[in-house]
């Protein structure tokens, strides 16, 4: 947003202020970046507190990881498009599941129609696991699953998946979303009330810590948050809450921070002011690595380490005049570089109204593949490190972050703030604002509020409903109902409810149940049973 101040009687400059609150000076000089931080220039790559980079050589030791968003209708067309991704050079995989599938519902539920595949992948059972992950080598290609409400069910196929194929799990890598308290915020996927909720995103932890070691149990997403209309400071502030809420309550079951802490990753965004959106990651870095070593008194390393993924946002894409969309995401892959990412996912850029086709998935992922092999970004550590414009606004966002956070335990903490609904009060708050702001014409949009076209005709394919797809799944989870060992199965489900009741961890029996085919919607229909499920507070 942007107001004019008088400077002199000749001269008017006019104050820009980033969405985060803080004023942008006209000028930076070697003075300004002493001011509150003294002493960065003894900080480097791969050291504590990591401002300039958890690794000491980042890219040019091994560029990001590329991996990009996808799954759609069926698994066997998702197989499809995952196994055209990596033939085109991507390196990871992002996996969307349909919303059916994310609340917990089987495809052919009642509540299910019309949204079985619409979205995402649709999954029943393992034996879709095994269809979509079909000829994929899980020891080259990791797999990040985009679940939440129902990731615990997820999380263990993938586990049974890995098992049946052969796979150590005690080397199996890959990352699950699975941060329930960002829904609660940002998405709406709940299923559970807040601390039931929070109890199986810790058991997925605790498993994994002595399980499967090299897996990420929980993506932190501040991504999400910041969608819904959180602005940067928030962002990072919120998820920061979240990780440490996780934390504290893993902890409770007796197990040290360093044994999960290095396994923690965070899910961020980007669009809005390219300096902005670096200053926020590197500042991000720079105070998580504090809250670890200084709050928790971690002693490895790599616990202090903020992992993350981070690419362009949806938010910051639009419908009209979408082919600007690419040049947006060439800016964000290339703030994403900038700001030391770990993996990197651009949104397509007809993915503000559509599912992406094969052709604007390609451009994203060229995108990228441009920046790392032309654009000469990986060649050196944190090239703009050393700015006096990036170091003071690192400086300043870390002291704004750690303002937001405070506001959160006044609260009570993240966990009580979003059960009462206070924060989801904030987000919808600065939502509306930045809504107003648009609106007015101080934030700008190319295409949508200047630079405006009238009778815009749209060129953008849209994806259409696969109602086909849709039907030929509940005709397969049907058939796999009638082939497995039922009595089994009831059998398996009732010890899963047996552990909810007494409040043991639920990864052991709901791995055993998947394995024998119980469904998604039957795991979850158990634990509705004993957890219940939430009622979302409502303001006036």
């Amino acid at each position: 947003m942007e107001t004019k101040t008088t400077v002199s009687k000749k001269e008017e400059i006019k104050k820009v202020y980033l969405e985060s609150g803080l004023e942008v000076k006209p000028l930076y000089t070697f003075q300004d970046e002493y001011k509150i931080l003294p002493g960065f220039k003894e900080e480097l790559p791969g050291q504590y507190p990591f401002t300039r980079g958890i690794h000491p050589l980042m890219y040019r030791k091994r560029p990001f990881t590329i991996r990009q968003y996808a799954g759609f209708a069926s698994p066997e067309e998702t197989n499809e498009r995952f196994n055209f991704l990596i033939k085109n050079g991507q390196n990871g995989l992002n996996v969307a599941f349909d919303l059916s599938t994310q609340c917990g519902l089987d495809s052919d539920d009642p509540r299910a129609l019309g949204e079985v595949g619409r979205v995402g992948m649709a999954i029943d059972t393992l034996e879709d696991f095994e269809i979509a992950f079909n000829g994929i080598d899980l020891d080259k290609i990791t797999v990040s699953l985009t679940i939440n409400g129902s990731a615990i069910v997820l999380m263990a196929m993938y586990f049974a998946l890995a098992e049946k194929r052969g796979y150590d799990l005690s080397s199996l890598r890959g990352t699950a979303q699975n941060d329930i308290l960002k829904e609660f915020i940002g998405r709406g996927t709940w299923i559970f009330p807040v601390d039931k909720s929070v109890k199986l995103v810790v058991d997925t932890i605790e498993y994994c810590a002595k399980n499967v070691p090299k897996y990420s149990p929980v993506s932190v997403c501040g991504y999400h948050i910041r969608e819904s209309g959180a602005n940067p400071v928030q962002e990072m502030a919120y998820a920061f809450c979240i990780a440490k809420a996780y934390s504290d309550e893993t902890m409770k079951r007796n197990i040290d921070i360093d044994e999960f802490a290095s396994r923690l990753s965070f899910n961020f965004d980007i669009y809005g002011n390219l300096f902005e959106q670096i200053a926020k990651f590197r500042a991000g870095r720079r105070l998580w690595a504090k809250i670890m070593r200084e709050e928790y008194q971690t002693k490895k390393e790599e616990s202090c380490w903020m992992r993350m993924i981070a690419g362009g946002g949806g938010a910051g894409l639009t419908k009209e005049q979408p082919e600007n969309n690419i040049v947006r995401s060439a800016y964000y892959a290339l703030i994403s570089a900038l700001s030391g990412t770990q993996t990197m996912a651009l949104c397509s850029y007809d993915e503000a109204f559509t599912i992406p086709t094969e052709k604007s998935a390609e451009i994203a992922l060229r995108t990228m593949q441009i920046m790392i092999n032309e654009m000469g970004v990986c060649d050196t550590v944190d090239p703009l490190g050393g700015s006096y414009y990036v170091e003071t606004l690192t400086n300043e966002m870390e002291a704004a972050i750690k303002s937001e956070m405070a506001k959160v335990d006044a609260l009570g903490g993240i966990i009580e703030g979003v059960a009462t609904g206070r924060v989801q009060e904030a987000v919808s708050r600065q939502a509306y604002e930045r809504e107003k702001a648009m609106q007015d014409g101080n934030i700008l949009k190319v295409g949508v509020n200047c630079y405006k076209k009238e009778e815009e005709k749209r060129t953008v394919e849209f994806h259409p409903y696969n109602i086909e797809a849709a039907n030929n799944q509940v005709k397969k989870l049907k058939k796999k109902r009638a082939e497995r060992n039922n009595e089994l199965v009831k059998q398996l489900l009732a010890i899963v409810k047996d552990d909810a009741e007494k409040n043991v961890n639920l990864m052991p029996s709901i791995i055993a149940a998947v394995k024998e085919y119980a469904t998604v919607g039957e795991i979850i229909g158990v634990l509705k049973e004993v957890y219940g499920e939430y009622d979302e507070p409502i303001f006036f």
